[in-house]
């Protein structure tokens, strides 16, 4: 199936806890959530709906990589990058899997990750997809569009969360 990208927002009084306890924060079947099949399920039906409203989850399919890669700091800018905060991390493979990264963002990070993760625009993107390389195998304009999609996904996401002073948790796995 892959390595996936989710993220649940939580509300400021529930910062301790999402510290404390990022788990408690996170759905226990995300990708049900996603895909709109019925959580822990053996056999069920995907309606490729995400069943969380968008305000509350994000969804990154596999598109986590290319934005990881996108927003890493390449300058000594103190200020350029806090948008690779919400990407940042791998999976811990071992002999049966991986382990999943798990983060939590707090409330009052936000606003800097959103100023930063907005102020990418599609010239930025295409700059960038000119050394990047998906290993999936799909073509320039094909991976261009998806990177493009998943990173307005994101945008508005993050701009939800700052406008409400929320914080999330996010998990890679």
């Amino acid at each position: 199936m892959g390595i996936r990208y989710y993220a649940y927002a939580f509300d400021p009084e529930l910062t301790q806890r999402a510290v404390d306890d990022p788990h408690s924060i996170l759905s226990t079947d995300p990708l049900a959530d996603a895909w709109g099949l019925e959580p822990h399920a053996s056999v069920s039906v995907a309606t490729f709906e995400q069943v969380s409203p968008k305000r509350d989850m994000l969804y990154l399919d596999k598109a986590w990589s290319a934005l990881q890669s996108l927003t890493r700091p390449t300058s000594d800018d103190a200020a350029a990058g806090s948008s690779y905060r919400m990407f940042e991390g791998s999976v811990t493979m071992h002999d049966m899997g991986w382990d999943p990264w798990v983060r939590t963002i707090l409330p009052e990070e936000v606003p800097s990750i959103r100023d930063d993760l907005c102020a990418m625009d599609e010239f930025r993107v295409r700059s960038w997809a000119r050394t990047w390389r998906s290993r999936h195998g799909a073509d320039d304009d094909s991976e261009l569009r998806y990177v493009l999609d998943y990173l307005r996904r994101a945008q508005e996401f993050v701009e939800s969360l700052a406008a409400d002073g929320r914080g999330m948790v996010y998990l890679i796995g």
